[in-house]
């Protein structure tokens, strides 16, 4: 992806995000420059990979296949781990028209998927094999808004504003915006977009950026590299 379309998309998400009656905190909108200059007071920003997170997933077709995120707040592992702690995360995603989060599953993380406004979510859904992996034979149960629900391989669970889903480690999962934009909240256990994401396709988490302008704000990708 290139910085200007980076740039670009988010203005656009915060836009989005602002008609909803959502703000995002303050340190979204340090340049980098600023970013440098408060590194030392930015630490757990920078250790918990909090802000901005935009991706085509290596495929170059973002408008196609791609997400907008902007992780709020992460906890620790190893808090995690030891079940005491921050144990727990916050996003704010834009899935937009016909725009596919593409088919994946996590190793650790469980998460409520939530419809905050704007179009109906499309969430198909599979479940594993007795090994953990994607299995285009196998349903599942999961949890609609607390309610039990069992579901088919490949079913498409539709979510209007307001609606949510749960989703645990081994329900496999792709998602879209269904004639228009969505505003998505997302709350789950500690996040790890390193190494937590396994897609069913061989393609990557994180967007290769050319730069042909300066950035905005960084990414959380950029991080290791600009500060």
């Amino acid at each position: 992806m290139k910085r200007s379309e980076i740039n670009n998309i988010m203005l656009e998400a915060d836009e989005f995000i602002q008609k909803f009656g959502f703000k995002l905190p303050p340190f979204a909108y340090w340049s980098a420059s600023q970013f440098k200059k408060k590194k030392a007071d930015a630490s757990e920003i920078i250790r918990s990979r909090c802000g901005w997170d935009i991706t085509d997933y290596g495929c170059g077709k973002f408008h196609e296949m791609g997400l907008f995120l902007f992780t709020l707040r992460n906890g620790k592992l190893e808090h995690l781990s030891r079940g005491r702690g921050m144990c727990y995360a916050e996003k704010l995603l834009v899935s937009k028209k016909d725009q596919i989060s593409p088919m994946h599953t996590h190793i650790v993380k469980a998460e409520d998927i939530i419809n905050r406004g704007g179009a109906d979510l499309i969430i198909e859904v599979y479940g594993s094999d007795e090994d953990g992996k994607f299995s285009s034979q196998n349903g599942g149960t999961i949890y609609r808004d607390g309610i039990l629900t069992q579901f088919a391989p490949g079913e498409k669970l539709r979510l209007s504003p307001g609606e949510s889903v749960t989703l645990m480690p081994g329900d496999w999962h792709a998602f879209w915006g269904d004639k228009g934009d969505v505003l998505i909240g997302e709350v789950s256990t500690v996040n790890d977009d390193e190494y937590d994401n396994i897609f069913v396709d061989d393609i990557g988490r994180f967007a290769e950026i050319e730069e042909d302008e300066d950035p905005l704000h960084l990414l959380v990708s950029d991080y290791e590299h600009w500060l």
